[in-house]
């Protein structure tokens, strides 16, 4: 199997540089979160030991990094430039979500442009939330869109809820408040009406959808209460966005995932490099004996979903 992820986060060198002349990331290595430490052959190396043939790139910068908008206009063009030069060097290895500032419409417009046009970029990732606002928020529409004008496949990723007061001593913020962000992100583009509005935007959900597939009956019920969307809408949204399986979605709550939303809308994903080589190869090892998934499943999820939702990657890897 030649697989393809789409949760690959990268920080390749000039990146890294940028980060830590910025003093968004410590001078010295020691401190170092383990994801920051990534390189190109390590990567490399991990995506051969689990047979993933393409991985796509993103950068989940909180949306607070780039309040200031020159910082936002320098760290957004280092970014994507970076990793459009890494596509560029390995077209069949990897490709790219391009970063874009949301705080600053008119910036982000043009970032948008920039990467699709000229960069070549492969989707936009989106944080959750930006500016206390969540991505359904009507403050965002003329994002929406612009990436539906362009049939984009958006990457929604989570960060800490927007308030931590009550942070879990012991808890991770990424073990429990990651998945709620994420729901509270999909919900707001459900009862917004962004999602009906942008028929043509393919968006994925980062972690098989947070809580998103596991509360739908109670999304429904509340609709039918006139306290949420209607059932249809729920049930339509549910089986329009795409899920990755970085949660990871297997073994436990791949049958309930499968059932809520279709063997189509889900996408491998590793979350590497916030997860080491060790734990990518044991959530795929996890994958490939899960036994909800029967060989036409786990052909979907490992390749086939992506290569319909990325035509551009598709050409690149599979040319006619």
């Amino acid at each position: 199997m030649r697989r393809i992820d789409t949760h690959h986060h990268a920080l390749p060198e000039d990146m890294r540089e940028w980060a830590i002349g910025r003093g968004l990331l410590p001078a010295d290595p020691e401190a170092w979160p383990e994801w920051a430490d990534w390189t190109t052959a390590g990567a490399l190396r991990m995506m051969d030991q689990n047979h993933i043939e393409t991985a796509i790139l993103s950068a989940p910068v909180p949306s607070a990094a780039f309040a200031d908008r020159a910082l936002a206009a320098e760290g957004v063009r280092v970014v994507n430039e970076s990793y459009a030069q890494l596509a560029a060097g390995h077209p069949k290895r990897f490709g790219f979500f391009a970063n874009v500032a949301p705080l600053h419409l008119d910036l982000a417009l043009e970032q948008v442009r920039y990467a699709f046009d000229s960069l070549g970029a492969d989707g936009v990732i989106l944080m959750t939330s930006a500016g206390g606002r969540y991505v359904g928020d009507p403050a965002f529409e003329p994002l929406f869109e612009e990436l539906n004008r362009r049939r984009a496949v958006v990457f929604i990723h989570p960060d800490a809820l927007p308030d931590t007061t009550f942070a879990l001593p012991g808890v991770p913020n990424s073990l429990a408040d990651f998945l709620f962000d994420s729901t509270r992100a999909a919900l707001s583009l459900i009862v917004s009406g962004t999602l009906d509005r942008h028929p043509d935007l393919s968006i994925i959900l980062s972690h098989a959808g947070g809580f998103l597939p596991y509360l739908a009956g109670r999304a429904e019920s509340q609709g039918r209460q006139g306290e949420f969307a209607d059932p249809a809408t729920v049930r339509r949204a549910l089986r329009r966005f795409y899920y990755d399986t970085a949660q990871p979605a297997s073994p436990y709550s791949m049958p309930t995932l499968l059932k809520a939303v279709g063997r189509t809308q889900i996408l491998y994903g590793t979350d590497f490099a916030s997860r080491p080589d060790g734990e990518v190869g044991v959530i795929t090892d996890d994958l490939d004996r899960d036994p909800a998934l029967d060989r036409a499943a786990w052909s979907a999820i490992n390749r086939d979903n992506a290569l319909r939702l990325f035509p551009g990657l598709t050409r690149r890897i599979q040319p006619a």
